[in-house]
């Protein structure tokens, strides 16, 4: 059985900077995008040179913001896709707990995610009521 991904989870993380966007891979359209290059974020976090697990977590909590917005917290009922290990394998060892608190913040505020997980093949849906 194939499950339709229609809106995938897209984080880039540097050592400056952390993106995440809500990709619709119908059309290829960004539909929610949450950033510490924003200055609304960027002077409410103390990063210095490099931002931690806790700038992370603020981002995930705008975007989850901005998808309520949008009206797209349930990812049009079949949830929002999110390969952790495929971004932790992306993105390095180092970056773990900053793509954690990513996920841990959009689930916190309420976004239906559908984790992952391609050593068995099987898709787990995680939502909060």
């Amino acid at each position: 059985m194939t499950v339709l991904k229609r809106y995938v989870l897209r984080l880039f993380i540097s050592l400056k900077y952390i993106t995440a966007n809500v990709v619709d891979r119908n059309n290829g359209r960004i539909v929610a995008t949450a950033s510490t290059v924003e200055h609304s974020i960027k002077n409410s976090l103390e990063c210095g040179r490099s931002c931690n697990a806790k700038a992370a977590a603020v981002v995930g909590e705008v975007l989850a913001m901005r998808l309520r917005v949008e009206g797209l917290e349930e990812g049009q009922g079949r949830g929002i896709h999110v390969d952790v290990n495929k971004e932790v394998e992306k993105k390095g060892f180092k970056n773990r707990t900053k793509i954690w608190a990513i996920v841990n913040a959009l689930k916190n505020n309420g976004v239906r995610l559908i984790l992952e997980d391609n050593d068995d093949n099987t898709t787990f849906s995680s939502r909060r009521s």
